[in-house]
C-alpha cells in the first residue's frame, strides 16, 4: 500500500480528477494549501505599497491505493496536471504500513478499496 501526495495548481484540480477517474482511482481527499517552490511567488501593489507575495495557493491530494494502483495513478496526476512551467507541482509517493475502515474494521489493502 502507497499514500500519494501531489500538490498541484488549483486550475488544474478538475483535470487530474478526471484523469484519476479513468484510470479508476476515484478515492482521494483534496485539501487548499499554500506553498512556494522555484518560481518564489510573484510582487503585487495594495494602495500603492508594493508587497512580496512569496506563498502561492495549491492543491494537495492525498491518495491511499495498493500497489497495483500506485502507477495508473501517478501517471492520471502527470497527465492532468502538466502544463509544462515552472510551479505545475510534485508527487510524493510514500509506503502505507496500515490502513483501517473505521465502518467495517477492515485492514490493510481490503480497507483501501
Amino acid at each position: 500500500m502507497k499514500m500519494i501526495i501531489a500538490v498541484i495548481q488549483p486550475d488544474k484540480l478538475s483535470d487530474v480528477k478526471e484523469a484519476l477517474t479513468a484510470a479508476k482511482v476515484t478515492k482521494m481527499t483534496a485539501s487548499n494549501v499554500i506553498g512556494c517552490g522555484q518560481q518564489m511567488g510573484y510582487t503585487e501593489s495594495y494602495r500603492g505599497i508594493p508587497s512580496e507575495v512569496n506563498l502561492l495557493k495549491k492543491v494537495e491530494l492525498r491518495i491511499a491505493v495498493n500497489e497495483e494502483f500506485v502507477k495508473p495513478a501517478i501517471d492520471a496526476i502527470i497527465k492532468g496536471a502538466r502544463t509544462g512551467q515552472i510551479g505545475d507541482g510534485k508527487i510524493f509517493i510514500l509506503d502505507l504500513p496500515e490502513c483501517i475502515r473505521i465502518r467495517t474494521g477492515e485492514t490493510g489493502s481490503d480497507a483501501i478499496g
